[in-house]
């Protein structure tokens, strides 16, 4: 199969009218898109990724006044979280309506919907005319791609087009609250903070019961990880080439051939897959990561680092 890049978002949105996978820009990362009310193109994603079966996608819509066409009723919480945040970062689960495909939720009777924020998902969403089922643009288990580079490096010859667009500006996958029960629950943290959610909406909590992690993409499987070992911990030895990512210096005991040095946790975030992938290009062994503070956008990169160190 051959992989079209494409620059005109009209071409990209009248192949997924027609069936095809199309790769597409957000602010977050690059999303994989699907008729999600089309069963072959949706079961086309799985295939392409390798993405089981149990993990959920995510529906992006142009507009938020679109999300009761396919997910509610909405409750007082979820009204205060969208018209806060979206467009932008953030996926509410929400009760499922009919029309979509049962494998977009993972056979569960929710439903987890989106608005991106760049001007360049939403236009191509609009042109689309259908809701777009769509997982990050990556092989399972890799690092999400931030660039249309990325998303060609793993997923060329598996599906049917690329929409270039520019380097996601987040870097990081879109926040996840369970909006369905009696307080809201964050199940992936994201850029839009714990804080922030709870400034808008104070009964926002961290999980207390695993089984509600089922409901949202990313928190079950291995993700986020490149080819090289990736290490929080560089107390033991560790297999050269070496590479660091992180605020700070490494600590002088540790002897890296490739440094990635952030001012800011927003750029830590913005550089972590990015710098993922151009360390298995050039074959390091091992990447050191330096975990931050568990607050704000910390709360996500910590996330994302603890499960790119998960057991292959």
């Amino acid at each position: 199969m051959d992989t079209h890049l494409v620059d005109d978002l009209d071409l990209a949105a009248h192949l997924l009218r027609g069936g095809a996978r199309v790769a597409f820009p957000t602010e977050t990362v690059y999303g994989l898109g699907a008729d999600a009310t089309n069963a072959d193109a949706v079961a086309g994603i799985f295939e392409a990724k390798g993405r089981p079966s149990d993990n959920p996608l995510i529906v992006h819509l142009a507009e938020p006044e679109a999300i009761e066409s396919v997910a509610g009723p909405l409750s007082e919480a979820a009204m205060l979280l969208l018209a806060a945040f979206s467009p932008g970062p953030l996926t509410l689960i929400l009760p499922r309506r009919d029309g979509l495909v049962p494998a977009v939720s993972a056979g569960l009777d929710t439903v987890a919907v989106r608005v991106p924020s760049l001007p360049l998902s939403r236009d191509f969403i609009r042109a689309c005319g259908v809701p777009v089922a769509a997982p990050s643009a990556n092989r399972s288990g890799r690092p999400s791609p931030t660039t249309w580079q990325a998303v060609h490096e793993d997923l060329a010859g598996r599906i049917e087009a690329i929409l270039r667009g520019p380097q996601a500006e987040a870097g990081l996958e879109s926040t996840v609250v369970d909006c369905t029960g009696a307080h809201p629950v964050l199940l992936r943290p994201g850029t839009v903070s714990l804080e922030a959610l709870q400034a808008v909406v104070p009964q926002v909590a961290l999980p207390d019961d695993d089984a509600l992690l089922a409901r949202s993409p990313g928190t079950r499987h291995r993700h986020y990880a490149p080819q090289a070992r990736v290490t929080l911990d560089p107390t033991g030895p560790l297999e050269a080439p070496v590479a660091w990512i992180g605020l700070t210096s490494p600590p002088p005991h540790v002897h890296v051939q490739f440094m990635q040095g952030c001012v800011s946790l927003e750029s830590y975030a913005y550089e972590l897959y990015h710098f993922f992938r151009r360390c298995d290009a050039v074959g390091v062994k091992t990447i050191v990561c330096e975990t931050v503070e568990e607050a704000g956008v910390g709360r996500a990169l910590n996330d994302r680092l603890r499960r790119a160190t998960a057991a292959r």
